[in-house]
């Protein structure tokens, strides 16, 4: 599972910047950072925290610079970009980028000497540790560190302020920095070092990402001076970074104990391929805390918090064929703990406000992650005792009506939506602008309405309430017919995207996958199949599916420019990387072994992207048009889970019931 750049990669600043990697911890925090070692995004950092967690990020240490003095020549292993000029000189010396476990880089200073280092970020703790190893030297030589700090919200910048304490404390080996009041401190540990103070403030890092963007993009960074430590052929040295003092852990006992953990996960998922632990890895990134006893999802990487919709359909995928259970009812629990009104929250907003609910889709999708964990844990119990009767009271607040308009109507399907809100998945809005409104009826929203009835139908059989199973079934056979009555577009083989008093909308989108991708189908093979013919003819690419078909005269290609272009794309034609899950699950429930050897070789093509974007995970988002780039959060949960899903699942079929 080991995954290697070439070096016509590493050794181009454009090529080397466009690759990051990332390391989570558990916690919402991480360090990353770009392969060509110049911080490319606002989001890159050394040591990033999550002040409460998983919320409240911080990009505390930017980037911890390396220079090697050799007989007094002193070389570079950094790079990074301001205006008009690339310093890239680092990536002469880059020899070699793997990833399994950590990220590792090899260092090569011509014959002269061979440094390695390793990046791995603590799980549920605030710590970063970086190893050195030195694999060869022709003679003693020095490594000086340089830490910059930034100390602010991980969505901002900052500049060069007269606020920050040019004061810092060495000792033993540690770097204690507080910069700012009010804001957690930092430490540094380097055994056996010197630290030689030097404070100043380095001006306009400039950020090409969020240039590309159309961000802001240049930053001021502070540095309070440098580390440094002699080192010979075979020393290894570790630095730990915390927030918290560090002089007692030990850096190779840490990392160890990390990798230990790590190699656990491989070992648990039920098919042990490349692809499968390589996904397994990158899904544990997004399991993290949420408050004292729970856990949720982070949506993607590095801006999204958790957001309901995100973390149940990624839950199956994240947590479930990789055999995390209890994860996934603490997570669970998490999100039923927050139902108001029937309906569980959009998303848990970074500075702690209340949670926002402006979701149709977060809650039915709620049910299907509550149906999945029963089938894949067996756990009854939980289920029935502390789930069931909210899964009513949700049936019971859609009955009556909840926020946004959302309501079942007499025709028994589900209406949603209101001038100036976006509900769905599709959820682009800029101001007052919602992109694609979809108010009404929405096929996707429908046909999860008719699998929450029939999976309540299932959970109140287990409970030994007949009358009440027998209920949910006949309302599912109802919202059935009327689905089918509603939503069948006569003659043209696929269906309506959403419905409304005033438009049968009839656009070519991926919505319509989902009544026959889910565990409760509502089509017959016949249009079943029109369906999936149609989403391979005008949606799927070779990493994921359209939002909209290239036919449409909406459909734009390109995901890019400020944000009202990229806004504007999201959902557009833009591709998205998590439709390939009900994609297979619809394809090999319509064709079999001939679906699975299909999907193996699509699979087989797409693996190119694990070496692209974030090393090791899949993308959000990716252009509609050729190459196909991707773009948006470099790492996405669903994008993971669905294909991990789908592949254990589906594809290898490993799950087969007894």
């Amino acid at each position: 599972m080991k995954i290697t750049i070439s070096d016509d990669i590493i050794k181009d600043f454009s090529k080397a910047s466009s690759r990051e990697w990332l390391e989570t911890n558990g916690l919402g925090g991480w360090a990353s950072g770009s392969l060509s070692g110049a911080n490319t995004r606002s989001y890159h950092g050394m040591f990033v925290v999550a002040t409460n967690p998983p919320v409240g990020r911080m990009v505390l240490i930017s980037k911890l610079e390396e220079f090697i003095k050799f007989k007094g020549v002193k070389f570079e292993l950094s790079a990074n970009q301001f205006p008009s000029n690339i310093c890239a000189t680092g990536l002469e010396y880059f020899d070699k980028y793997e990833q399994e476990y950590f990220p590792v880089f090899h260092y090569k200073i011509g014959d002269k000497i061979e440094i390695v280092k390793t990046i791995a970020a603590i799980y549920e703790e605030n710590t970063i540790v970086v190893t050195y190893e030195v694999k060869n030297a022709v003679d003693e030589f020095e490594l000086e560190l340089k830490p910059f700090i930034s100390y602010r919200d991980y969505h901002g910048l900052i500049r060069e302020n007269k606020n920050l304490k040019w004061e810092a404390v060495f000792g033993n080996g540690v770097l204690k920095m507080d910069p700012y009041e009010g804001l957690p401190a930092s430490y540094i540990f380097l055994k056996n070092s010197n630290f030689k103070f030097a404070p100043a403030w380095f001006l306009n890092f400039e950020y090409r990402e969020e240039q590309n963007r159309g961000l802001q993009f240049s930053e001021d960074l502070f540095s309070y001076g440098n580390f440094s430590v002699k080192l010979k052929q075979g020393n290894k040295i570790g630095v730990v970074i915390s927030d918290k003092d560090p002089s007692r852990k030990d850096p190779f006992k840490l990392i160890s104990s990390e990798r230990k953990r790590r190699e656990k996960i491989t070992r648990n998922i039920p098919f042990k391929d490349d692809l499968s632990q390589r996904l397994a890895i990158a899904a544990d990134q997004f399991v993290v805390k949420r408050g004292k006893n729970l856990k949720t999802i982070i949506a993607g990487y590095h801006w999204f918090s958790d957001w309901g919709r995100d973390t149940m359909i990624s839950l199956p995928g994240i947590c479930l064929v990789t055999g995390r259970f209890d994860e996934a009812k603490k997570i669970l629990k998490a999100f039923a703990k927050s139902i108001d009104m029937g309906m569980i929250p959009n998303r848990f907003p970074d500075v702690g406000e209340e949670p926002e609910y402006n979701t149709v889709d977060a809650t039915l999708w709620f049910f299907i992650a509550i149906k999945k964990y029963l089938d894949y844990s067996g756990d009854k119990t939980f289920v029935l005792k502390d789930l069931y009767s909210s899964l009513k009271d949700i049936i019971q607040w859609h009955d009556r009506g909840t926020r946004y308009n959302i309501k079942v109507q007499e025709d028994g399907l589900l209406y949603a939506g209101q001038n100036g809100v976006q509900l769905t998945w599709m959820d682009a809005k800029i101001g007052n602008w919602v992109v694609t409104p979809r108010e009404g009826k929405a096929v996707e929203i429908n046909a999860l309405w008719y699998n929450a009835l029939m999976i309540l139908g299932e959970l109140a059989d287990l409970k030994g309430e007949l009358k009440s199973s027998r209920q949910f079934y006949e309302r599912a056979g109802h919202i059935k017919k009327a689905f089918l009555d509603a939503f069948v577009i006569k003659g043209q083989g696929y269906l309506y995207d959403y419905i409304n008093q005033y438009e049968h909308n009839s656009c070519v989108r991926p919505n319509m996958l989902f009544a026959i991708s889910l565990p409760y189908p509502l089509l017959d093979d016949e249009l079943s199949v029109s369906i999936l013919k149609i989403t391979e003819e005008k949606l799927l690419t070779p990493v994921g599916l359209r939002s909209l078909s290239p036919d449409d005269p909406q459909y734009r290609g390109n995901y890019s420019g400020d944000r009202l272009a990229r806004d504007g794309a999201y959902h557009q034609g833009t591709v998205w990387g998590w439709l390939i899950g009900p994609y297979i699950t619809a394809k090999v429930r319509l064709e079999g072994d001939k679906g699975r050897r299909d999907v193996e070789q699509w699979i087989q093509n797409f693996q190119y992207h694990l070496s692209e974007a974030a090393i090791g995970s899949i993308s959000e988002i990716f252009d509609g048009n050729e190459p196909f780039a991707p773009k948006g959060c470099v790492a996405q949960a669903w994008s993971v889970a669905e294909l991990l899903r789908a592949y254990l699942e589906d594809v290898k079929d490993v799950f087969k019931k007894k």
